[in-house]
């Protein structure tokens, strides 16, 4: 076998004739060393970009993404007069909304009735002492209870999130009684 010699490169082929081994020096046309030459850069560029110590752009943040601590929240638990009857539990968060000048709130409800439809708002008062609904009514659509007895509902409120007063939150029997508060909790306001 004799050897050929490309620049950093030792290929062996055969010579039917020869014995000797003679390394032969092969120039490689232009275009080859122009396309090494291209592949090399490119590998290089390539992990270069991929490197562990890129350095990473920092998040930015805007007054909009800054929550400064302006959730209430709230425990909800059956009346002790319903003892025996209903023992619903449960928990609500009144925050801003995404929208500006809007309030999301989310309900929370467990150990109830499957199947069982609540009508629910946030008043303004505490439980016992009701001061009117915070928004409409029409903002808040009834709690559907699912076959685990809990269920989930959401509001969006056009009023900016309150950062003080007395609220809480009030479930009510059914479509057809909703003078009976079956659960309600006290929402605490925010902490500075």
């Amino acid at each position: 076998m004799n050897p050929v010699l490309i620049p950093s490169i030792r290929l062996y082929h055969r010579q039917p004739c020869t014995t000797l081994e003679n390394p032969v020096n092969i120039k490689l046309p232009e275009r080859y060393a122009k396309s090494r030459a291209l592949v090399l850069t490119a590998a290089a560029l390539t992990l270069g970009a991929c490197s562990m110590f890129h350095a990473k752009p920092a998040d930015e943040v805007s007054a909009a993404d800054i929550n400064l601590n302006s959730s209430w929240h709230a425990r909800i638990a059956s009346p002790a007069d319903l003892a025996g009857a209903v023992q619903m539990s449960g928990s609500a968060s009144m925050a801003p909304g995404a929208k500006r000048g809007t309030t999301q709130i989310v309900m929370k409800l467990g150990n109830t009735s499957p199947g069982g439809i609540h009508p629910w708002a946030i008043h303004r008062g505490q439980c016992g002492a009701d001061e009117g609904v915070f928004g409409t009514l029409d903002n808040y659509s009834p709690v559907l209870v699912g076959s685990d007895g809990t269920g989930v509902s959401n509001a969006t409120v056009a009023i900016n999130t309150p950062t003080t007063g007395d609220y809480f939150v009030s479930i009510q029997a059914s479509p057809g009684n909703q003078k009976l508060t079956v659960a309600c909790g006290n929402l605490a306001a925010p902490t500075a």
